[in-house]
């Protein structure tokens, strides 16, 4: 895959030009033959249009001889407005053609984009920023849409006007075409200087449109600690930073194109004096008419204005192909399934020893002993942080159900993320079942309804399948919102939902997944102590009869699981269950020694 880095930070990739041009090239796909036909029309209606300029060249000659008469006049004006009916009907369809194609597959592209931005690894997304994803997902492709009406119709019909205006003016007298040859260099000059400078200047303006959106999302999502710690004029500088740097990279991208116009003009205007000497020399040696010279001067004007137009184009479109290399930098990137490096060799191998000894024959209860999650020597750090796993060996049992507690800071969250699949560790192996789901404590509720919201992990669940995972999850009260039961619209447009029940929402999700692995990363910790048994039971609903992992915010939880794994510093300390670890007086006695007393003080309240 041809996918270069990103210029700075951990942005994500942009694709190098040729996965651009081979993903487009795949998109059009069932579109080529349609391209072949605007490609012929516009070839056909180009030379249409060379019509005109002979005609009045012919005309110009007969005048200059005396033979001309109103009848000629007529004609040639005739056969103009015909040829000029005809070129304009020829390049409609061409535009129009063309457009139609460029619909497609832009919206085809869209599609890919943004299904598979919802399935990009994590970790990547997290390094990066949304306001990365989010302005490729929509600046990028704004910036596609508006340019593409404008150059695929313009590309199309002006290099199809160059090529047959060039083969006309060097079948007319090839003195005129060698008189605009000379020229040429002078726009192949402008656009080598042009390539050179463009292209970068235009990936610099949309990386800093990337990192103004990443400011803009971070002060919203952060607003109430923003207030809460005086942080507004820190986030304003910050927004404020990064919108001149977006001024800053705008004005050398207009400059870019001024400078282009420049030297646009000053090839113009060497084209017409080139013509027009070679054309005054020819008339004057008896080696070409008034009118001849007349038709070349006409198709060189023919010519110029295509030749600024495409020129000009290139500048519109190498601002598209910067946003399109972004576009198409994240539909290569391959997805978290695809890009699992946690599931080596190894640790496939391992599973399959398990499910090989889970199917052998053996003795009863041999299954229980299965291993769901394996981990060797696990390390883990954040770019440019410190280690945060260290060596971790873990191994849970098939069916059972692990609490992973410890002071804040020990690794929990980030071990769970490993395990999940959400972060790749940096060293050792981790395996697991294929069918992983995780809930955190940020739960989210989609604008929709109740039944949108819970289908999203299971298409094909019935109303009854999503009304017994909600009487599971102790959720059932949802129904009585409002007289539409599962039709009733919840989130942001709808009924606002508690953080109590937001979480049993995202508890009867994972219950229609149906993963064999749940990992539970203080799901029900911000729901506050007035539903904490509530939504204890709601989880030990959801982990019976599966493997289950527990980020244990109350200690309550992880006293009601098979085992307890205590760490610190990255590093598990303590291993065992509720029972055998007060025994062992150690870490986890003194947290629940800890925990227990700030209970006591909650109730006496």
């Amino acid at each position: 895959m041809n996918v270069a880095s990103a210029a700075t930070g951990h942005a994500l990739p942009v694709a190098g030009g040729r996965a651009t041009a081979g993903e487009v090239w795949r998109l059009s796909r069932g579109h080529r033959l349609r391209l072949a036909a605007v490609g012929l029309a516009g070839i056909l209606s180009t030379a249409v249009d060379l019509i005109p300029p002979v005609a009045i060249g012919y005309l110009v000659d007969r005048v200059q001889t005396g033979t001309g008469d109103l009848g000629t006049v007529l004609t040639v004006t005739g056969v103009m407005a015909l040829s000029a009916l005809l070129g304009a009907a020829g390049t409609a369809v061409t535009i129009a053609h063309a457009t139609r194609v460029y619909h497609t597959v832009l919206a085809a592209l869209r599609e890919r984009l943004v299904s598979r931005a919802m399935l990009l690894p994590r970790h990547l997304v997290e390094r990066a920023g949304t306001g990365d994803l989010i302005s490729r997902s929509s600046d990028d492709v704004t910036a596609v849409a508006d340019a593409a009406p404008a150059v695929i119709p313009a590309l199309t019909v002006t290099a199809c006007t160059i090529v047959v205006s060039l083969a006309g003016l060097a079948a007319l007298e090839w003195p005129y075409a060698a008189a605009f040859a000379v020229v040429l260099p002078v726009y192949a000059l402008a656009m080598r200087w042009y390539l050179r400078i463009g292209p970068r200047v235009y990936r610099a303006e949309r990386a800093a449109m990337s990192a103004r959106a990443q400011q803009i999302l971070e002060s919203q999502r952060g607003y109430a600690t923003v207030l809460g710690f005086g942080l507004a004029e820190h986030r304003h500088r910050a927004v404020l930073t990064d919108s001149w740097g977006v001024a800053v990279q705008s004005i050398r991208a207009r400059t870019v194109q001024s400078m282009l116009n420049a030297r646009l003009n000053l090839g113009e205007c060497l084209s017409l004096a080139a013509v027009l000497v070679v054309g005054f020399v020819l008339v004057d040696h008896g080696l070409s008419t008034v009118g001849g010279a007349t038709t070349a001067m006409l198709l060189v004007l023919r010519l110029l204005g295509p030749v600024n137009q495409l020129l000009f184009v290139v500048d519109t479109l190498q601002s598209a192909l910067a946003s399109l290399s972004r576009m198409i930098g994240v539909v290569t990137i391959p997805t978290a399934e695809e890009a699992d490096a946690s599931m080596t060799q190894a640790g496939r191998a391992d599973l399959a020893d398990q499910a090989d000894q889970a199917a052998a024959p053996g003795p009863a209860g041999a299954a229980e002993t299965a291993t769901a999650v394996r981990l060797r020597r696990v390390a883990f750090h954040y770019a440019d942080g410190p280690s945060v796993l260290d060596g971790i060996d873990l191994d849970i049992p098939a069916g059972r159900h692990i609490a992973i507690v410890g002071p804040s800071g020990a690794g929990k969250t980030t071990l769970a993320s490993v395990i999940a699949g959400v972060h790749r560790p940096d060293g050792g192996t981790v395996t697991r079942p294929r069918r992983t789901a995780v809930i955190s404590q940020e739960v989210h509720v989609f604008a929709g309804t109740l039944r949108e919201n819970l289908t999203l992990a299971a298409p094909d669940a019935t109303d009854g399948d999503i009304r017994a995972a909600l009487e599971t999850t102790g959720a059932a009260d949802l129904l009585e919102l409002s007289a539409d039961a599962l039709d009733t619209v919840v989130g942001t447009r709808g009924h606002p939902l508690t953080e109590a029940e937001a979480q049993q929402l995202a508890l009867a999700r994972l219950l229609l997944a149906d993963p064999e692995l749940a990992i539970l990363d203080e799901a029900t910790a911000e729901a506050g102590s007035a539903h904490a048994e509530r939504l204890d039971r709601a989880s030990e609903a959801v982990l019976a009869g599966r493997s289950g992992i527990v980020i244990a915010h109350r200690l309550s939880q992880a006293a009601t699981c098979d085992r307890i794994v205590v760490m610190d510093a990255g590093r598990v300390i303590e291993t065992g269950t509720h029972d055998e670890l007060l025994t062992a007086d150690g870490t986890y006695a003194r947290l629940w020694a800890v925990w227990q007393a700030g209970q006591e003080i909650s109730a006496s309240r």
